[in-house]
């Protein structure tokens, strides 16, 4: 049977209502019987109701957080970030996957709001603009990971992608790279273009062309998308020498595409990705990424949302923490050999 105050309280000797008051930390009780009241209940084990608290708050002791998929390992360690820090403060997550599907989103709108979570995090890197301002008519305090497709969001943390992939393309243009393709991800908006973006910048700094058939926007960031985007480049009359991909899942697909065509990696054409998965080391060959700090976005978006949960929410004024990460080389790129 599970410790309550009562029990608590009759050993201590005192009063239902002071165990409860210690246990909160009330002022109100001497330091010494809050910690004589504290290690009593740590010995007997007690654990404190999170219903029970939750009406004493107001709070539901527990956040939402909104992410596109489920089994996309790039969310994985934003979550373990999240949770890092929430796990501090007696949170936990309430998790969904949107799948970019405007009927789901809706209803993960109207689930959040039912459990009455106290704020939420997009980790999307699209959701729609009507469900967006739907969680904030509920109320919400929303803090977005990586999501520049609206302007209204008041609290971000954010990856430089424009940097990430000027570092990527200056990689491989240092190794010999003349001819280097890109493959976008249609769903990805603004986060696509900022990536294209830096990627353009190196090219035109480099003085190199950009043939309009070196950028193909394929059908999403998964493996499939890809394949596409590779069946797309070795029918060119002058395929590339080196592929930049939109992320570290297409990148697979790349290669995977690649060797089915015949084409070595990378002795034929080297294959650069984007993000670090857990995935990107173990690849035939190994995968060279740019290594987005995943966990610390989702570590201070945490934080930053810790920070509304605060008595003076009122005050907080908008805040976008941008962060950079790292190229990680591997062995998907190598020196342009004679060809």
């Amino acid at each position: 049977m599970a410790v309550t105050i009562k029990d608590i309280a009759k050993i201590a000797e005192v009063s239902h209502s002071t165990v409860s008051r210690a246990l909160s930390g009330h002022p109100g009780i001497p330091a010494k019987t809050t910690n004589r009241i504290k290690k009593i209940a740590s010995d007997l084990g007690y654990v404190p109701s999170a219903v029970a608290r939750g009406l004493k708050t107001n709070r539901s002791q527990a956040l939402g957080v909104i992410v596109n998929r489920i089994d996309d390992p790039f969310f994985s360690e934003i979550l373990q970030g999240i949770e890092d820090v929430l796990q501090k403060i007696g949170y936990s997550l309430f998790v969904a996957a949107s799948n970019r599907d405007y009927n789901r989103e809706k209803a993960i709108a109207q689930i959040m709001w039912e459990h009455r979570v106290d704020g939420i995090i997009i980790c999307t890197t699209q959701f729609d603009k009507e469900h967006y301002y739907l969680l904030r008519q509920y109320g919400f305090p929303i803090v977005a990971v990586g999501n520049r497709e609206l302007t209204d969001y008041q609290q971000m943390v954010c990856h430089n992608d424009a940097y990430g992939s000027r570092q990527v393309t200056k990689h491989l243009i240092e190794l010999g790279h003349k001819k280097i393709a890109f493959l976008g991800n249609a769903r990805a908006g603004r986060t696509t273009q900022g990536r294209l973006g830096g990627f353009t910048h190196e090219m035109n700094a480099a003085n190199l062309p950009i043939p309009e058939d070196y950028v193909f926007q394929s059908l999403n960031g998964q493996p499939e998308g890809g394949e596409i985007g590779t069946n797309h480049c070795v029918n060119l009359s002058d395929p590339p020498t080196a592929i930049i991909c939109f992320n570290d899942m297409m990148a697979i697909g790349v290669i995977k595409a690649l060797r089915e065509e015949g084409v070595r990696v990378p002795a034929d054409c080297s294959v650069v990705g984007f993000d670090d998965i857990s995935f990107a080391a173990y690849t035939n060959p190994p995968l060279t990424t740019f290594q987005q700090p995943k966990y610390q976005l989702g570590y201070e978006a945490a934080k930053m949302m810790y920070r509304l949960l605060l008595p003076d929410i009122n005050s907080c004024e908008g805040q976008t923490l941008m962060l950079r990460g790292k190229l990680i080389i591997r062995e998907t790129t190598s020196p342009l050999s004679n060809r």
